[in-house]
């Protein structure tokens, strides 16, 4: 069987299952396929389900007694990156965020692109940028031939900053993308792969900013089935137009108005108020989402998340029932 054929186990690639043995301590690393992140993780492979069955370590010295007896930090930062890239964020990748120092509660975000140079050499200046601007936490790796940080915020270093401070790690004529602010463990795997999804639809978009934002192709990334997106454009902009009152006309106003094509006359007649009441209420909804209807790309994002609101509430109408 090829290194692509399916396993059994959840039906995950033979390739994905191997990796999850390899972080519960089932596989032998010795004779599992490894990225070059993983190449110098060779040895004690029954050592891993320490991660696994480790409880978080109190002190700095307990932190470095487990380092030395899991392997140097390099190897320890590659399985945690393959973990996040996997969407992994159990107790086993906590575990190991905890013995690389990592806090139990943080706020990060991510900044990926294409190496300038090697990637050592790249990952070195995320670290070194991040370091200078006060994160004390910086995990480095590769994906789809991206290179990507994931960085904890901390005193100067907020995303904007860091990210600009970072550009030169990347190569100057691709592009260069910085996730969306998430929480925690969780959160980080969120914003890598936000990332990385941004990634598969910037051809979509035009002009591409340099840095470009993932949280601005929301639709964009639905559209791949990005989970953080479609949560983000039901939870943050269509829950924000529907409001708890059902009496409040924002969001009937606002789907009325996109599908009038604009029109402030169109959407009055329809709902049988003023075009003044129209503007008045697109200008709250623009108040409460950060998304302005009159702007195309702003309705083109209220749009998508009325459909992706409209999809879920009738699914959850009916798993109710």
């Amino acid at each position: 069987m090829s290194t692509h054929d399916t396993d059994k186990r959840d039906g995950k690639p033979a390739e994905q299952a191997d990796f999850l043995n390899l972080v519960e301590g089932k596989a032998d690393i010795a004779t599992t396929p490894t990225t070059n992140n993983e190449k110098s993780v060779q040895e004690k492979p029954s050592q891993i389900t320490v991660i696994a069955d480790s409880h978080d370590p109190k002190t700095d010295e307990e932190r470095i007694k487990a380092a030395e007896t899991l392997g140097n930090r390099d190897n320890l930062e590659a399985i945690a990156f393959e973990c996040l890239a996997h969407g992994l964020s159990d107790r086993r990748v906590t575990s190991l965020l905890h013995v690389l120092g990592w806090p139990e509660q943080f706020s990060c975000f991510a900044i990926g692109g294409t190496a300038a140079a090697t990637f050592d050499r790249s990952a070195a200046i995320i670290r070194r940028k991040a370091h200078d601007l006060g994160s004390e936490h910086c995990l480095v790796g590769r994906s789809n031939g991206l290179t990507v940080g994931i960085v904890v915020v901390q005193s100067a270093a907020t995303p904007e900053v860091t990210c600009t401070a970072a550009m030169p790690a990347f190569d100057p004529a691709k592009p260069v993308c910085l996730g969306p602010t998430r929480r925690n463990v969780d959160g980080a795997t969120r914003t890598l792969s936000a990332t990385l999804s941004a990634f598969h639809v910037m051809p979509a978009i035009h002009p591409l900013p340099r840095p470009a934002r993932a949280a601005d192709m929301l639709p964009e990334r639905a559209l791949v089935g990005d989970t953080d997106a479609i949560d983000e454009l039901y939870q943050n902009v269509y829950q924000s137009l529907k409001s708890e009152n059902e009496n409040d006309p924002t969001l009937q106003t606002v789907a009325t108005f996109l599908t009038s094509g604009g029109s402030l006359d169109t959407t009055g007649k329809e709902l049988n108020v003023h075009p003044n009441t129209v503007r008045y209420r697109i200008k709250r909804a623009a108040d409460a989402t950060g998304w302005d209807a009159n702007d195309p790309r702003d309705a083109y994002v209220l749009h998508t998340a009325i459909i992706i609101g409209t999809i879920r509430d009738a699914q959850n109408g009916q798993a109710q029932r």
